[in-house]
């Protein structure tokens, strides 16, 4: 069902980010073929969004940063098409008015110094470090960098080309395509073709050197300081067993390769990424003492990138399910058992004010931990209800229904039902503030 054609009136497409994403097409893909200087924060080059018009409509919009100049835009062959940059938004006037079910293109050649999207979370998107560059967009922060269409529920496949200074490792998004190196400069060619939302498109730029750190039963790798090595092996040393326990809990890892980014600089919290995860420095340790966090972002590579949310109040799909993961991962490595977790965790949530409701906290709370535990503590509360062999069936089956494809709360709780959950089970848990007790 397309999107209706945008209105001066017209309602967000989600009201926890308003102003983000657009009405009127559906993007299949982007090729990005950019430019970077490290030394200058300089970004350049050209967009390339591939769409189809769901709605005959005689502009077409685009999310772009005000921190980013468009110089030329064409459409579809079209080498000049008129176009206004204000407020975040590229509108783009076509020479032929768009028809319902046509296919386009809009190329965009544009360049400045990137920042991040400041909000209510704090500066989202792409930022500096102390000598390279990450990425963490969510929830809106992909305009930062490049034009789009940026909202979760527009998936669409990648190709991203960026090229910098030789001494520096860029990293995407899917599989190394190839390298070209030209003077003191290399181009980088990325690939990324399961769907993937704008939120999870990165780039991350570094002193980095590249070490397998597993072959099976996924290819791992770590992009990383050389300094960091050992602790790295350490830290990150249970990789291929976690994706192993991963594998027979949730179903075939969704990727043909997962990466490991620790940044030069210490980062306040790790990002998930598809195919990626950023951690900082100071998640190295030696002594493995933010495990549970490698288990989370691992675990979004199921839950986030390959199932993603269609509206940001379905957040606990997300953050509830790799917060679980992070409990599993304590039980399959022989520390505490879920059950002692959750009943810990229960215990504290039950002492923090009871007003926030999981199936719909609020742009405001959309990020708080007790979004993340109270959705742990609802799939608990499943597996002890229907036991744990059903409970790992309908996980394994979530997963492959929904593969690589846009997913909500209503989705989960019909399966649930179909797999002969009680209809009156998700009530308490999603729709109510009072924290329930657990089975």
């Amino acid at each position: 069902m397309g999107r209706p054609v945008p209105t001066a009136s017209a309602e967000p497409l989600d009201p926890y980010i308003p102003g983000h994403g657009n009405r009127g097409y559906t993007v299949e893909r982007y090729e990005l073929d950019l430019e970077y200087k490290v030394p200058s924060n300089r970004l350049s080059g050209t967009a390339v969004v591939h769409a189809v018009a769901t709605q005959s409509a005689p502009t077409v919009t685009l999310d772009l940063g005000p921190a980013l100049s468009p110089s030329k835009v064409g459409v579809s062959g079209s080498r000049r098409a008129k176009f206004t940059h204000r407020g975040g938004k590229l509108v783009v006037t076509p020479q032929t008015p768009l028809t319902a079910g046509t296919s386009f293109t809009v190329t965009v050649t544009y360049a400045g110094n990137p920042t991040p999207i400041a909000g209510r979370w704090g500066e989202v998107g792409w930022e500096e470090l102390t000598d390279g560059v990450i990425v963490a967009s969510q929830p809106n922060g992909a305009s930062s960098w490049f034009p789009c269409d940026d909202h979760p529920s527009s998936k669409a496949a990648y190709q991203i080309s960026i090229t910098a200074d030789s001494p520096y490792h860029v990293i995407s998004n899917g599989t190394l395509l190839h390298t070209r190196v030209k003077s003191s400069r290399t181009t980088w060619t990325y690939h990324q073709p399961e769907p993937m939302a704008t939120y999870l498109a990165t780039v991350q730029i570094g002193l980095y050197e590249k070490r397998r750190l597993c072959e099976t039963p996924v290819p791992v790798d770590a992009i990383a300081p050389p300094r960091l090595r050992t602790l790295i092996d350490h830290d990150f040393g249970r990789q291929q067993q976690m994706m192993s326990a991963f594998v027979e809990r949730f179903g075939p890892y969704p990727y043909p390769s997962y990466g490991v980014v620790i940044t030069d600089d210490d980062l306040e919290i790790p990002v998930e990424a598809q195919t990626l995860s950023v951690f900082g420095a100071n998640h190295c340790d030696g002594r493995r003492g933010y495990e549970r966090l490698v288990a989370h972002e691992l675990a979004h590579q199921w839950f986030g990138n390959s199932l993603t949310l269609g509206r940001w109040q379905d957040i606990w799909l997300h953050e509830g399910f790799a917060c679980y993961a992070e409990w599993l991962w304590s039980e399959a490595s022989g520390s505490s058992s879920a059950h002692q977790l959750a009943t810990r965790t229960r215990a504290r949530l039950a002492a923090l004010p009871q007003d926030l409701v999981l199936g719909d906290p609020g742009p405001a709370d959309m990020f708080d931990d007790r979004v993340y535990k109270r959705g742990a503590l609802t799939l608990h509360a499943l597996r002890r209800t229907v036991g744990d062999e059903p409970f790992f069936t309908l996980l394994r089956e979530w997963t492959a229904a929904h593969r690589h494809s846009v997913v909500a709360t209503a989705d989960f709780v019909e399966l649930a039902e179909r797999h002969g959950v009680d209809p009156g089970f998700f009530g308490p848990w999603l729709e109510e503030a009072a924290l329930p007790r657990l089975p």
